[in-house]
């Protein structure tokens, strides 16, 4: 089932491409040289409404095996969201109503499709399962476990030693999610990095119920438009799925030439090969082809061509208009930018400058200057649009 790229090797370089952990990867070489469409199961557990580019990335991997022609089975955990993934978590999840659930669970399901091919994809309720088991099966579902096995993760056991309470119910979600991937008889399990423990329980249980294990493989969390943090709604640094694509154009356009590149490897199929060469043109390009990259892929290639061209004629028109011309003299060889911007008055002082530098809130002739240590030369006659933040703007004419 590898046809798409030709051998076993070449879908192993794309399939674990992003990927932090593949557990085990001899066994998905071996899976994948049977020949036959594996099973591929990735869960999501409704818990807000809207999606964004930090999905996009397990969901995208989802893609790459369902091109191979793998069977992907996009796993909604109606019942698990009951519960509330403890992962990450510093105390326990107020629990959502299945009435919110299930509203969710509506929208999750009109939005995967933006990436997966729906004729192609298997959407399945864990609650199939999970919502008619009887106690004794719970029992005996509960006795393939033990407490020390759960009070492993990190995140109960730096509870435990902070003495917040844990809830009984929380020690129930990786034996829930265990147990999907029984249910479905997954071959591959993808997440995200943060639930390597959740899913490692999949192959503890499908060897105790005779499976063969399941391989794990988990991406990285995608890091937000600003840089530091996981991308978030509630931080405000996400590309929504849903957004409109001038929207989606403009905030993928504000991203640092570091996250851009992260971006690359996480949000598109090309390989490592590939994003170095690009590495070799203008970053603004490179940039400008992953922002239409991104709209297309929500709204299709004619929206995010046309996305392109109104941000080209808006930041054009923007920069001309907008930009008032202010004479400074040349440098003496090259000097910090930051200084350049207390000088300026763009910037209260060096440390504030280099912040807003190392944000990626200052570009040089439409190019983010995201090293805060940046020196730059100005020279007679030489014209340079500077921009810092959203609101100051000026072209620095150099005279003598």
């Amino acid at each position: 089932m590898t046809a798409a790229f030709g051998s076993v090797s070449e879908a192993l370089a794309l399939l674990t491409k992003g990927t932090v952990t593949c557990h085990k990867i001899e066994q998905l070489e071996a899976k994948l040289k049977e020949g036959r469409p594996l099973r591929i199961k990735a869960g999501f557990d409704p818990t807000a409404p809207d999606l964004h580019l930090g999905h996009g990335v397990l969901i995208r991997k989802m893609a790459q095996f369902q091109k191979l022609g793998h069977e992907v089975t996009f796993l909604i955990g109606d019942f698990t969201g009951l519960i509330g993934d403890p992962t990450g978590k510093k105390a326990t999840r107020p629990p959502l109503t299945r009435e919110e659930v299930l509203a969710n669970a509506e929208t999750y399901k009109s939005q995967v499709f933006k990436i997966l091919d729906p004729d192609k994809t298997k959407v399945r309720f864990n609650s199939e399962w999970l919502g008619g088991m009887a106690g004794e099966a719970w029992i005996r579902l509960a006795s393939r476990f033990t407490v020390a096995q759960m009070l492993e993760r990190n995140d109960f056991a730096k509870r435990m030693e902070a003495r917040e309470p844990i809830a009984l119910h929380e020690l129930l979600y990786p034996l829930t999610q265990a147990y999907d991937s029984v249910a479905l008889q997954a071959d591959v399990e993808l997440g995200g990095n943060d639930q390597l423990f959740n899913l490692m329980q999949g192959r503890i249980l499908q060897e105790a119920s005779g499976q063969k294990p399941q391989v794990v493989l988990t991406v990285p969390l995608l890091l937000g438009l600003d840089g530091v943090e996981k991308m978030s709604k509630s931080l405000g640094n996400y590309i929504g799925f849903m957004e409109d694509p001038d929207t989606q154009f403009g905030k993928a356009m504000s991203a640092s030439d570091r996250l851009m590149w992260d971006w690359y490897l996480l949000l598109t199929d090309k390989l490592p090969a590939e994003i170095e060469a690009l590495k070799q043109g203008h970053p603004m390009d490179a940039k400008k082809a992953l922002a239409r990259q991104i709209v297309s892929d929500f709204h299709g290639a004619e929206a995010g061509r046309e996305a392109e061209e109104r941000w080209i004629r808006r930041f054009s028109e923007r920069s001309q208009e907008q930009a008032p011309d202010i004479a400074v003299p040349p440098t003496e060889g090259e000097v910090q930018l930051s200084r350049l911007l207390v000088e300026r008055g763009m910037a209260a002082s060096r440390k504030e400058a280099e912040r807003l530098i190392g944000q990626g809130a200052v570009s040089l002739d439409g190019e983010k200057a995201s090293d805060p240590a940046l020196r730059i030369a100005l020279q007679p006659g030489q014209s340079l649009l500077v921009k810092v933040g959203k609101l100051k703007l000026e072209r620095w004419v150099v005279v003598t």
